[in-house]
């Protein structure tokens, strides 16, 4: 559980300091006072990534140099120290040099946001960015065989412009596409297959209606990587762009074996973006780690009563939840009893 949350100059927020129950807490208040900036420092300080920002400098304060989050997470103090130039990671006070140290001591987190919608009606790029956030919690080397994939897919499509693909350095950079993304591609396809029962399940419990959710992996290589690249060659000669490999994969979603992105009616749609969330909290409880916390960003005030009590039901009645909401009028303390503070213009008010 995290037991505290400390911000200096993040996102809207000069200074906070918070202390959080185990259950977890609501944040209440109008949107664009930095509520979701909150759950947004959880994520950085508990896996050094954030769902909204692309580049660290989108997480400083204006007018700041840096920002800097720290927290108590199960009697170990961390602290990430970001700039233009990088992060700064310190695990109870001691500097440590890699991502995989600090993540080590870590805990994993659960997003559940509107936007998830995405994950069913959006482009495949939503969906294989579920995945990789999933499967870095999920499976130690992820991380680095996505660092050295990502790494060589933009050196060969670089080189690609200037050189044909039987080049040796494009060759080179082949190579290592095709080991790393073939590791890529196997666990991103283990992490469906174990997914695709508790999302079922979820759709179920959430819909309150026998709706059949599949899950599957599209391997756009059909499972050898190496002929695949050898068939994409001529048309990546002429594109100058890689074309083959799992930045392109996709994953298949169906509600009674006809593509929800399709046929799924909108409240279908949520119901599939909230059961992937919920069964991916699932799988990384079975995974061995510890209990997820809950990062849930103006989510029920959205659902009707029933799918809403239903999402409640499924969440692990143990785990940390931590809420962001702007208004109360759907919350029934005895069912989620949890402390509520006011997010009003990047200060958190007192308790409320």
């Amino acid at each position: 559980m995290l037991a505290s949350l400390r911000l200096l100059n993040f996102r809207c927020f000069e200074q906070v300091s918070l202390s959080l129950a185990p259950t977890g807490r609501v944040f209440v208040g109008d949107n664009a006072q930095g509520k979701t900036s909150l759950l947004e420092a959880v994520c950085v300080l508990l896996r050094l990534q954030s769902p909204r920002a692309r580049q660290i400098r989108q997480l400083i304060r204006e007018g700041s140099d840096g920002f800097g989050v720290a927290g108590e997470w199960r009697e170990t103090g961390l602290q990430v120290r970001g700039d233009r130039k990088g992060l700064t990671l310190r695990v109870d006070g001691d500097e440590v040099a890699s991502r995989r140290d600090y993540l080590s001591e870590s805990g994993v987190v659960v997003w559940m946001g509107n936007e998830d919608l995405d994950l069913v009606r959006g482009g495949g790029e939503s969906r294989r960015r579920f995945l990789d956030f999933l499967a870095m919690q999920a499976e130690t080397n992820y991380r680095h065989h996505w660092s050295r994939y990502r790494k060589a897919l933009a050196m060969r499509n670089r080189y690609l412009k200037s050189y044909s693909p039987r080049d040796g350095v494009v060759m080179a950079y082949s190579r290592i596409l095709i080991e790393d993304g073939s590791e890529i591609i196997r666990i991103r396809r283990e992490l469906c297959e174990r997914l695709g029962p508790a999302a079922a399940r979820n759709q179920g419990e959430i819909s309150g209606m026998n709706e059949v959710l599949g899950v599957s992996y599209l391997d756009r290589s059909k499972g050898d990587l190496e002929a695949a690249f050898a068939m994409a060659e001529e048309a990546e000669a002429r594109r100058g762009v890689t074309l083959v490999g799992p930045h392109r994969d996709d994953v298949k979603l169906t509600i009674g074996g006809r593509a929800a992105r399709d046929y799924g009616s909108e409240g279908q749609q949520r119901t599939v973006a909230l059961a992937l969330k919920l069964a991916q909290g699932d799988l990384l409880r079975r995974s061995g780690r510890s209990l997820p916390v809950y990062l849930i960003d103006d989510v029920f005030g959205e659902l009707d009563p029933e799918r809403r009590n239903a999402v409640m039901n499924l969440l692990p009645a143990e785990a940390q939840k931590i809420i962001t909401t702007t208004n109360l009028d759907w919350w029934q303390k005895r069912d989620l009893p949890l402390e509520v503070s006011e997010v009003r213009a990047g200060e958190v008010r007192d308790e409320i």
